[in-house]
Parts: C-alpha cells; structure tokens; sequence
C-alpha cells in the first residue's frame, strides 16, 4: 500500500523563469537540505522540515546555468556550470559567485553527478566522462568525442554498484535510443541499443533506474502512456560490443497517451514507481503511485495548477513544480502485498505496536525489540539466526526460469528470461539456453497455443545455440510458418539437416508477399538489391562481348530468333526481378547456410517446378529436375542463356590453357643452365 501526503510549497518565490523549469534538485552533505537550481541565474539552499531558505548564490547579469548544483561530499562544497563551459565551487561561506573558484573547460558540459562514497563526476555533451580532481588538475585539457554526429544525450543517472561507481545515459539520434554504461572500477564504457517495441515509436519522454543485483532496470514512460522496462546486465558477456536490449512492457496506460509534455517518472522502490501526467480519465496533471508488482495504481494526487513534467526523488519526498512554485510531497510505500496492493492490508489495532517486517537487518534490530535486551544473550541469538538464514541455498536462476516455463505466462517468462541473461554468462551457459528452449518446445507441443516468440527471438540471439542442441525449434517455427526464426537460425545454425533446408526453401518459396510484407526480416543481404539488378543488366548486356563471344555463332539460331520476335517480352523480363526484397534476403539465408551437396539433391527433387527457375542452385537443379527444366516454357529463355554463357566460358577456358602451356615453357627455360659468354637467339612459337 502506498499513500502521498499533504504536500506544501517549499518556497514562495516563483521558479522556473526559463522554459523548461527548474534545471534540478539535489541532495547536500545534510539529510534535509537541498540545492534547488533555477533555470535562470540562481541556486538556492533550502530546508525541508523549516521550509526555508539557507543561501541563495547568483551568477551575474548575462551568465546563465546551464547544469544543476551539486555538492561535493567529500569537501562539502557545491558545483555549477554555468554558460556550459565555466566551473565554480564554493561553500557556504562565500556570497559572490563572481568571486569564487573558477575553472574554464574546453568542452561543453551535460551534467555534474555526485554521490556518497565517490569524487563528482563531470559528463560532457560529447559523451566524455572525466572525474572532478583530474579535471581542475587541467581545466584545458583535451575532451575525446564518445557519441556520433547528431547523437544528444537525454538522460543520466550516477550510482553505486558493490561499491563501485557506474554512470549510465541515454542518448538519441533520429528517433533511436541508445544507453551508455561507464564502470569505473574497469574503465569499461558498453553500449547498448535500445529496440523500443511498436507502441514506443513515437517519444520516450521520460526515464529512471534503478540496481538490483546482477542487473540494471531502465524504466521509460513512453509517448504513448505506457511504462516499459529493460534489462542491462552489470557484467556484459561481451563489453566492447554494441549490444541489443529489448524492453517489456511493465505498466499500460499509465498516463494519457494524448500528453505530449508535462509527464515524468521515478522509481521509488522495487515495487512501486511515481508517475507524473494526466491520466486517461482526467485531463488535469496528476501525481500517482503504481504497484509494479501488481500493476495497480496505488493512490493519486490532483495538481490543478499543472507542473513542468519534471519529478525528483529524494528520501521520502518528492519534489515537482506546482505552478510556478516548488512544491514538496511526503510519501509512504509499505512492502508490497497483494493484499497491500488491492487495499485489503489489515494493520493491528494496538497503533504503539509496530507490525515485524519481513526483511530484518539483524545489524540494527533495535527498533523491533530484538537489540533491546541488549545481552550477550540477544546477540548470540541474532548471530545464530543470520547464520541460519545465510546458509539456506540459493535457488539458481536458471532453475527458476525452468519452472516459470512449465506453468507461467508468457509475459513472465519473459520477465523471468530477461532477468536470467542479465546475469554474468557460466560455462555451462549454452547448455542451459539449450534446455530453456526444449522446455519452451516441450510445452508448446503439450498446448499448441503456447508460442512464446519473444523468448524464442532472444534466446536464439544469443549464439550459442545449434540444431543439435535443440532439434525442435526449426520444426516448430516450419510449423508456425516463422520465416523470421528461421531466416536467424539458417544465419547462426551451423549443423541444420539437408531436409529441415529444403523444407525451409520451400516456405521461402510458397509464402505469400502479403504475409511477408508484415514480417520483420533481415535485409542486410539485400541492402544494394537495386543496384544489383541495375549492375547485372549492364553486365549481362556486355559480358559476351567482353568473353570474346558473338551471339551471332551461336547455334541456336532458332531459339534466338524466337526470342527476337518478342522483343518488349524479353525488356520486361530482364529488366524485372522475380522476387521481392524480403524474399530475396530469406532466399540469401539459404544459399549462404552450410549444406553438403550430395545430401541436398534428393530432397530438392521436391520443388515445384514454378519455383526452380530462381535460384542460384543451377547445376544441382538441372540434375534433380533435367525433365522438368526441358520441358516447361518458362525455361527456355534460361536455357538459352545458359548455353551461350557455358559456351563463352569454354573459350575462355581454352585461350588460358594455351597461355598456361606457355608460360610452363618459359619456366623451363629460365630453370635450365646457360653458358652467359655465348650470345644466342631463340625463338618461341606460342601458337
């Protein structure tokens, strides 16, 4: 259960004299004080629990701030930028920012981050990271370019991971998303690109993260009012690599989908989230709290006077713009329940006595009774019941995601899948992926309308899979007709039977182009198709000439007259491909998959014969289908061609045996001992 309080205006005086608001609020070295940066020329200290103002620094006339304060919690001084490359630090002390430390940077600055336990960190606009002492060491110093042209960073969060910093953000080039993550206890930056699902391809408006233990959760709030999460790893198998992470879909229509501004999300705890925007049944902004869990809206708050779509989080309080004033809001959030999240929790009557919880930290247990004995007793007791609790087996991930397979949904086997490839890859890593699959397939045949696509598309993208290792999964994908599997395993499966790579040719082949237009393929083997057919027209109009081949001896003159009383048929013809892009790349897959061809001509007997004149397989075509290929007039012109091409070949073949012939001679000649003081002419007949 969770519950907002009454809210109060921390101050009196308007914010947000620039567009956008307040630039941020952040956390000081004291509990309940905060540095509120305006979006004009002015920070302000305040606190909390006295609603008040502490100190107020302005930058002069024509400066403006350009990146929220920050204070550094190792000194206990505060950092700003203003005019995006000027650096200043005080301390509460001073009252001129004009006459404070002053550092000129030679780049442009995004962000200034600071936590408990680590120096401030600098992001600058171009993606460079450096830490605040090595910066001031040399102001001047040069700032590496990290994002590409036309990439700007759109968000950034600073934490801690076992102990060690981590600095993740988000950036966006023409309507593509990609996430950032900076180890600094590694000195490892990995990518990552964001593949928003078909709801989220207008705006993603607004993020927020949060650790758990062996991954990263990136919450976004997405233009279409709904809240999706992606997982990324804190140990990537492959840290140099640009990888691909794909969201689920965590709450639906959390916000009003018509809400283009005005909205914004954090994450409060595990479970539950806040979420600033009109919801759908009001047009006013409100202020709400989502189970996620549950996937209930806990409890709400109106804010008539709208907001700036901006919400920060710190401690139990979140602080937001109600109008042009900021304004502060208590919250509680229980441990989730169900009965907590529909509202059903019952509390005891006594209120003096406060309910155990369910996750005690036997360090401090005063508060629960348990450290107020204050014995050697009480101690023995908790350090007997922390041993007792530590020692209770782990249930490992993959033996969790095995039983979600056999009885959960799909959505929460996809949650479960996601979790478990976010954690750091085993040896035996190849194997258990094999066995997820043959779970999934094993239930998939129990209950033919179980297909979880999803999880079969992200285990396939893993690459460590092979037919041998789960022989089911082509057959079940032939079955669904899922060319888009299949095109993937054909990519990736070195060991695919003969057969299961005709039977796939052949779906290739018959499946509608209605059908395939709506698929998502691959077209990365077809990215110059049209150049292609516009290169092989010319080369196909001069490669006889250039073979030394006049069509006029060809013998075939019956054949090529034939063809010359249709002249507008044979433009058409030529000019036009058989297929279509997308099944052009399918069909790629297939030619480029490994295939022994003594195994393959018996099963391409199978082939209809409309569909035989396509393909690149000739050789192996014409001996598994010689009749057909003679008798159907659509391969006459075929035929033709191949004849006139073979031929032209063999003259080619031909003039380089002559020319192999003659230089074998040469060798001899130079290999042979000749007296250098005799002076002699030899002459060689080539032909």
């Amino acid at each position: 259960m969770a519950a907002l309080e009454e809210g109060f205006t921390l101050t009196a005086v308007p914010l947000g004299s620039g567009p956008d608001g307040p630039l941020g609020v952040e956390q000081s070295d004291k509990t309940d004080q905060f540095l509120v940066t305006d979006s004009g020329r002015t920070v302000i200290l305040y606190k909390v629990s006295d609603q008040k103002p502490l100190g107020s620094w302005s930058v002069k006339q024509g400066q403006i701030i350009t990146c929220p304060a920050v204070c550094n919690f190792q000194t206990g001084e505060y950092i700003v930028v203003h005019d995006n490359k000027v650096l200043r630090i005080w301390n509460n002390e001073d009252v001129n920012l004009d006459k404070v430390f002053k550092a000129t940077l030679s780049a442009e600055v995004y962000r200034i981050h600071s936590i408990q336990g680590t120096e401030p960190l600098v992001l600058f606009k171009e993606g460079a990271i450096r830490g605040l002492e090595a910066l001031l060491a040399e102001p001047q110093q040069k700032i590496e370019t990290v994002i590409s042209d036309e990439e700007v960073i759109k968000w950034t969060k600073f934490f801690m991971v076992f102990r060690h910093p981590v600095l993740i953000f988000i950036t966006e080039k023409h309507g593509n998303y990609f996430a950032y993550v900076q180890k600094f206890n590694s000195r490892i930056l990995s990518k990552y690109t964001l593949l928003l699902g078909q709801e989220e391809k207008s705006v993603t408006q607004s993020f927020s993260t949060s650790v758990h233990r062996k991954f990263i959760s990136l919450m976004s709030l997405s233009s279409d009012g709904c809240v999706y999460e992606t997982l990324i790893p804190v140990h990537p198998s492959d840290p140099e690599k640009n990888q691909r992470v794909v969201p689920s879909l965590l709450l639906k229509s959390v916000v009003s989908g018509n809400a283009r501004s005005g909205v914004a999300l954090t994450i409060l705890d595990q479970d539950h989230v806040a979420v600033l925007g009109p919801p759908l049944s009001a047009s006013k902004e409100c202020l709400s709290i989502w189970n996620t869990k549950f996937q209930t809206l806990q409890t709400s708050k109106e804010l008539p006077q709208g907001t700036s779509g901006q919400l920060w989080y710190h401690g139990e309080n979140l602080f937001m713009l109600h109008g042009k004033f900021l304004t502060v809001i208590p919250y509680k959030c229980e441990v989730s329940s169900l009965a907590g999240a529909l509202g059903k929790l019952k509390h005891g009557q006594d209120p003096d006595i406060h309910a155990m919880t369910h996750f005690v930290n036997w360090e401090t247990s005063q508060g629960y009774g348990l450290g107020s004995q204050n014995s050697e007793q009480s101690k023995r007791i908790l350090r007997r019941r922390k041993i007792e609790v530590s020692v209770q087996p782990e249930v490992p991930p993959s033996t969790q995601l095995l039983a979600a397979i056999q009885k959960d949904s799909e959505k929460h086997i996809e949650v479960e899948l996601r979790k478990f490839l976010a954690v750091k890859r085993t040896p035996d890593f190849h194997t258990i992926i094999g066995d997820v699959v043959i779970g999934i397939l094993g239930r998939y045949k129990a209950e033919p309308s179980f297909y979880p696509r999803n999880c079969l598309m992200q285990l396939i993208q893993t690459r460590v899979l092979s037919y041998s290792l789960c022989p089911g999964l082509m057959e079940s994908a032939l079955e669904k007709t899922d060319v888009q599997i299949l095109q993937i395993c054909l990519q990736q499966f070195p060991d695919i039977p003969e057969s299961v790579t005709c039977a796939c040719l052949k779906i290739f082949l018959s499946i509608g182009d209605d059908s395939l237009q709506e698929t998502d393929i691959n077209m990365e083997s077809v990215s110059d198709y049209t150049a292609t057919i516009q290169d092989g027209e010319i080369e196909q109009q001069t490669e006889i000439l250039q073979n030394g081949f006049n069509p006029e001896e060809d013998n075939c003159e019956n054949c090529a007259q034939e063809l010359i009383e249709k002249p507008q048929a044979a433009t058409e013809e030529s000019t036009s491909c058989p297929v279509t892009g997308k099944r052009a790349a399918l069909l790629n897959a297939i030619l480029h998959s490994a295939y022994s061809e003594t195994f393959l001509l018996p099963h391409l007997k199978d082939i209809p014969a409309q569909h035989i004149t396509i393909m690149d397989w000739i050789c192996l075509l014409l001996d598994a289908n010689f009749t057909v290929v003679v008798m159907i007039p659509e391969a006459k012109r075929l035929l033709l061609s191949l004849y006139k091409f073979v031929k032209s070949q063999i003259s080619i073949c031909s003039e380089l045996n002559k020319i192999e012939v003659s230089f074998r001679e040469l060798q001899k000649l130079n290999q042979e001992k000749t007296n250098r003081e005799l002076y002699s002419i030899e002459v060689l007949e080539l032909f």
